[in-house]
């Protein structure tokens, strides 16, 4: 976004470690993936180390009952870019007045309490409804509150998601363009200065 502020007060560390954008669904080509590329493109241009994870990506071996007690391969590696990232952005849709069982399970599969612990994150909530994913992301605020992670203030929420978007994936509305762009800012000062103790394996 034109006329943004250079990020004078980011740690070294913020170079090296990524904020990990997670895209909450595994629904294919889903309106939470389009979003999660906007916030790749605003840390892009704020020069801050991102990295975009879709949970349509999820290796399909970690949904055997199995992978509770063994960990296939993939699934090491994607606990690894979680713990390796200063913080977590997370977009979620509203499916069932709550946010998606495959997100659920997604932090289930993550080690406890390491992942979260003193974790960063920031929420973008997302749904057909008139709320925008508020409860989707009150639900998941209780849990991450309760893994004891920092949970940043300034949450987007984006009602009537599915004409949000032209047929090139690019927003159309620019009050929660600009929303969007100022939580990236925030939480790329606020994630360094936060970050617990719980650095890579």
């Amino acid at each position: 976004m034109a006329g943004v502020a250079p990020l004078r007060y980011r740690l070294h560390t913020m170079a090296e470690r990524p904020i990990l954008i997670i895209s909450g669904t595994n629904r294919p080509n889903s309106n939470a993936l389009r979003i999660a590329k906007i916030l790749a493109a605003n840390y892009e241009r704020l020069g801050v180390a991102h990295e975009i994870f879709s949970l349509a990506e999820l290796p399909k071996e970690i949904f055997d009952g199995s992978a509770y007690a063994n960990k296939p391969p993939a699934m090491v590696a994607l606990q690894q870019r979680v713990l390796e990232a200063i913080g977590l952005h997370i977009i979620t849709p509203e499916y069932n007045g709550s946010f998606p069982g495959v997100l659920k399970y997604f932090i289930d599969m993550l080690k406890f309490p390491e992942s979260f612990e003193h974790k960063p994150v920031a929420f973008v909530g997302e749904a057909a409804g008139v709320w925008g994913g508020l409860r989707a992301v009150e639900q998941l605020q209780q849990i991450f509150s309760y893994r004891n992670a920092h949970i940043l203030p300034d949450r987007v929420f984006m009602p009537g998601v599915g004409t949000k978007f032209d047929g090139t994936g690019k927003l159309t509305d620019v009050a929660i363009e600009e929303r969007l762009a100022k939580q990236c800012e925030r939480f790329a000062r606020y994630a360094p200065h936060v970050s617990g103790p719980h650095l890579p394996q």
